[in-house]
């Protein structure tokens, strides 16, 4: 398989798990919601990744994915649900447009490298003394980071959100 191909399908997963479980109104969260990030994560990484680079530009870029996730997850509401009182989620069309541009993005990088401006990048990469690899790698982790951010954010909105009184008085 291709890496074009490889960086399609990564993108394409990664956008359709978090926007399948994020879109609606009270999205339950509940421990399969929290962890399938971590299955994902890990059958993502081992497949498509060769080597972690961990310093320098790639390592900004990864950076980068933490801090996206933080956006993405700051237009998602965590709140009690008024029946069960159990942590839901709510996250629409805001949401939805920072993953679609931000996956969009990473789509269009991988697809114009092969297609409409790989002899540039290949001069930048080989000026900056950076491989091709160092740019899938990052890709890769920046889609993973988006991803687990966005789910330790839920998770410790769910966490913190108070009692509401009438459970916190039987207590």
């Amino acid at each position: 398989m291709s890496v074009l191909a490889e960086a399609m399908i990564v993108n394409a997963v990664v956008l359709f798990a978090v926007l399948q479980a994020d879109l609606g109104q009270r999205r339950k969260i509940g421990t399969f919601r929290l962890f399938r990030p971590l299955i994902l994560a890990a059958l993502i990484v081992p497949v498509f990744m060769t080597a972690l680079t961990g310093q320098g530009r790639p390592l900004k870029l990864e950076v980068g994915g933490v801090f996206v996730g933080l956006i993405a997850a700051s237009l998602m509401g965590v709140y009690r649900d008024p029946q069960t009182a159990r942590p839901v989620s709510r996250a629409g069309a805001g949401y939805a447009t920072v993953w679609v541009v931000i996956i969009g993005a990473r789509a269009a990088f991988s697809f114009g490298s092969h297609h409409w401006f790989g002899a540039s990048l290949a001069r930048w990469l080989m000026h900056h003394q950076v491989s091709a690899d160092d740019i899938t790698n990052t890709l890769v982790l920046m889609a993973v980071a988006m991803v687990l951010t966005r789910t330790v954010a839920m998770a410790t909105r769910a966490a913190t959100l108070p009692l509401p009184v009438r459970l916190a008085v039987r207590v």
